[in-house]
């Protein structure tokens, strides 16, 4: 019996280390049990989600209390406690569905909910009037340029004035008579009949700077490369398509399937935005535009009866006159999205990368491969042309009747 016994206690410091281990393990896995089973509904510190915002969570309720709601809310709540009741009609009578959570595992939550609450939030700077870092600075190029030309007209004035009174000098010196009087215009008109061969080259070299002027100003006619509008908010493709690496199609979710590639209404932005209330770099004065167009309460998170479309300032416009189809380049061509609206993902605002213009096109169509592979509808005009590097300028890219009909 003794031996049992003793065989026995030689395993006890084994089982205490696992139980050391185990109540480790539970309190480091609390973000893990946080973001597996409470970020969907919860956040820390950032408002309502669709429960109630868990920030001093420490503060308003001990944990044997959490732990019995995490378990059982329904139970909690029938027991007639008063905070209990208190929060399920604040969330529109719905109770808190029971989580499969030990609760070794709630404490591990509860402390890294209160570890995480207790940071400082991250609040987005605001532009300080005089402060010459925050302001955007303004372009004060045309005022210089002006400044300038008056100061030379001044300058020209005076030297011209001062030249005329030496000329009557020097004549009054050697007994010459005074030159007659004249206006500014007759001098002009004296020294055009007088320097005749001057005036030809100045008249042609004018003649034909106006020309190549007026080329460039017509060729550039109806051309919009670097236009970027202001919007009514203030949306980062960087952050979105870039840090967040979110999907073009995403957002704009005809390009694969029309003529256009559409732009997302606002209930789009809604399905992230439904959660994250505050932005990295704008804090929430930018997404409450979107709540406001959409007339939505995000503490109630119910949507009220006078919503307000928003209307975006379009970047990219092509004149009636082409067709463009953004499902045949983007699907059966497989252009690229930045093919012809650069590098999306880098701008802060959307701008106009490419010209856009008709040479640019078939420029593009006299470069560009088809895809042939895997798709049947080219089969015959890949035997018939016998070549598997056909362009888009060989199967009728460049004909007028593609894009204007």
């Amino acid at each position: 019996m003794r031996n049992t016994i003793l065989s026995r206690l030689k395993f006890l410091p084994v089982l205490l280390l696992f139980s050391f281990i185990g109540s480790q393990s539970f309190a480091q896995d609390g973000a893990a049990l946080f973001n597996g089973n409470c970020v969907a509904c919860h956040s820390i510190g950032k408002g309502k989600i669709v429960g109630p915002d868990l920030k001093d969570i420490a503060k308003r309720r001990p944990l044997d209390w959490v732990t019995k709601w995490v378990q059982n809310s329904a139970a909690v709540i029938a027991s007639g406690d008063a905070y209990a009741v208190q929060i399920f009609k604040d969330n529109n009578n719905v109770p808190m569905p029971p989580q499969n959570l030990k609760p070794e595992e709630v404490k591990a939550v509860y402390e890294y909910i209160t570890a995480e609450g207790a940071k400082a939030p991250k609040v987005a700077k605001a532009p300080v009037a005089g402060n010459n870092d925050e302001m955007p600075k303004e372009n004060n190029t045309a005022l210089y340029l002006l400044c300038a030309a008056v100061l030379l007209v001044v300058l020209i004035y005076f030297l011209g004035t001062a030249l005329g009174h030496l000329n009557k000098l020097s004549r009054q010196k050697q007994g010459l008579p005074e030159p007659p009087e004249r206006s500014v215009l007759g001098n002009l008109w004296f020294w055009m009949q007088t320097h005749k061969k001057i005036v030809a080259v100045i008249l042609i070299f004018f003649f034909l700077f106006g020309t190549v002027k007026g080329w460039y100003v017509l060729w550039g006619l109806g051309v919009s490369q670097g236009y970027q509008p202001d919007q009514p908010i203030a949306f980062s493709h960087k952050i979105h398509a870039g840090d967040n690496a979110i999907n073009c199609v995403y957002c704009h979710s005809g390009v694969e399937k029309s003529k256009t590639a559409g732009i997302p209404t606002a209930n789009v932005c809604m399905n992230c935005h439904k959660a994250i209330k505050e932005g990295a770099t704008t804090g929430t004065v930018e997404i409450a535009k979107i709540y406001k167009a959409l007339d939505y309460d995000p503490n109630t998170q119910t949507y009220g009866s006078n919503p307000k479309p928003l209307v975006w300032n379009r970047v990219h416009n092509l004149p009636d006159l082409a067709y463009f189809n953004h499902s045949q380049h983007v699907v059966v061509g497989k252009v690229q999205c930045q093919t012809c609206h650069g590098p999306v993902q880098e701008m802060t605002v959307a701008k106009q990368f490419s010209r856009l213009t008709m040479g640019w096109c078939i420029d593009c169509h006299r470069r560009t491969k088809v895809q042939i592979e895997g798709n049947h509808y080219y089969d015959n005009i890949k035997s018939f042309y016998h070549s598997d590097t056909l362009k888009v300028a060989d199967i009728g890219g460049t004909e007028c009747a593609r894009c204007h009909y």
